[in-house]
């Protein structure tokens, strides 16, 4: 089954099959999961002067996940699989659920990089991988080849069916209501630094195909400081089917207050497919993180969804306790942690632009 779907892929049979027409779908991050995956931090470039102080708060988020599901971590070598354990034990870890994969990588954003894990209950094979092609962003930050190529990897490793569209795309840029529509930029997937030929709907048909959804919504853009030209999940994340948090800048004078001013009423004008309008919780944003005269894409909205948590990223600011407030109604089975995400931030990312789930089938 492996073999026959990765090879219909690549010589372009007309009786290839897109992962649609097999039935399967990208669940909603919500669902349950079998594990996380997350690519040890060790390029010193993205965290230039400050990788050091971000290992503990990396790790009090890996013992988070531990709690309650795998936690999957690719590491260059044996060298830093070690120092990875010393560091995940330090932070008091359920070590049993703790496994390294040696899958080395350019960097440590494996929202972007990592696998696209799609599942069909009723197929042969119920879980499948989708390796989109990688380009750091547009380009920004060569090289990325190791990057490139871990979806591809782990599907050989764990004989996962892989599929390959032959295009750039972040999971970051994409956000999932599990019932047929995702949300997602113009200003990420139509920049011409990704797919420069193709136009909009083209890029929606690869969307539907290789995420298995009927619908795409976009708003125009991400938030200031963001290098990845406005990644959705630090703007907009669904919380169920029918339901978004959107996070909304309270001063007028801020960068981005226009900014999500427009995206908030962008998502008031949306319908879903059965012609309902969206729920919508509006969430605030912290004070501006400035560091080295940079101003960061700090979020509440970068939050991931594990089996019993919901992780947010903090910046001790005093919106920090409202946020986690709002987060909190929104999961009452889960539980709400606030991990200090202000040095993290300095990478321009935080917990969820770090992790990707491997739902459970």
């Amino acid at each position: 089954m492996k073999n026959n779907l990765s090879n219909l892929q690549n010589s372009g049979l007309p009786d290839f099959k897109t992962p649609k027409q097999l039935g399967y779908k990208f669940p909603a991050e919500w669902e349950p999961h079998e594990a996380t995956w997350l690519s040890w931090p060790h390029k010193e470039e993205s965290w230039p002067g400050k990788i050091e102080a971000i290992y503990p708060k990396y790790c009090e988020f890996i013992k988070v996940l531990s709690e309650d599901e795998f936690v999957r971590i690719n590491v260059r070598d044996e060298e830093m699989r070690k120092f990875a354990m010393d560091c995940i034990l330090q932070a008091g870890a359920n070590l049993e659920n703790i496994e390294f994969y040696f899958n080395p990588t350019n960097d440590a954003w494996c929202r972007d990089h990592g696998p696209a894990f799609l599942i069909n209950p009723d197929a042969e094979e119920q879980k499948v991988i989708v390796d989109w092609n990688f380009n750091a962003w547009g380009g920004k930050y060569p090289p990325f080849d190791l990057d490139d190529v871990v979806p591809t990897r782990i599907g050989e490793e764990f004989q996962i069916p892989v599929f390959h569209p032959g295009i750039i795309m972040e999971g970051g840029s994409v956000e999932f209501n599990g019932n047929g529509t995702i949300l997602t930029s113009k200003s990420c997937l139509l920049n011409p630094n990704r797919n420069p030929q193709f136009n909009q709907e083209e890029i929606e048909n690869y969307l539907k195909d290789f995420y298995g959804v009927d619908q795409i919504l976009w708003v125009d853009d991400g938030i200031v400081g963001d290098d990845t030209d406005g990644h959705v999940d630090d703007t907009i994340r669904f919380v169920n089917e029918n339901t978004v948090l959107t996070v909304v800048e309270e001063n007028p004078e801020d960068d981005n207050y226009e900014i999500l001013q427009n995206n908030l009423r962008q998502l008031k004008e949306m319908r879903l497919l059965d012609g309902s309008p969206l729920n919508i919780i509006e969430l605030p944003m912290p004070d501006p993180v400035i560091w080295e005269d940079q101003r960061l894409p700090a979020s509440y909205a970068n939050f991931y969804i594990s089996n019993k948590h919901v992780i947010v990223p903090t910046y001790r600011c005093d919106k920090d306790p409202i946020a986690l407030r709002i987060i909190q109604d929104c999961f009452p089975e889960r539980t709400v942690v606030g991990i200090d995400s202000t040095d993290i931030i300095w990478g321009l990312g935080s917990f969820h632009c770090l992790s990707q789930q491997e739902p459970a089938v």
